[in-house]
């Protein structure tokens, strides 16, 4: 699987609690926290609903390995 690094980059000021809730699932809620997570069907739909509010980064799994 790919692992991906989601970035929150905005405040949750004016959003919804759902917003902030999906946040906060991703292990986030402060600007400039990150958090790695496996790809996923249910990641994919977290990362739209908050889409406007972080970024994502994907990783390459070289993580600790020698190529």
């Amino acid at each position: 699987m790919t692992t991906v690094r989601v970035t929150q980059t905005r405040s949750t000021i004016g959003q919804t609690r759902a917003h902030e809730g999906t946040l906060r699932a991703l292990g986030l809620g402060r600007i400039g926290r990150s958090a790695e997570h496996e790809q996923s069907p249910s990641l994919e739909g977290q990362l739209r609903h908050v889409a406007h509010l972080v970024t994502v980064t994907p990783l390459d799994g070289a993580k600790g390995k020698d190529d």
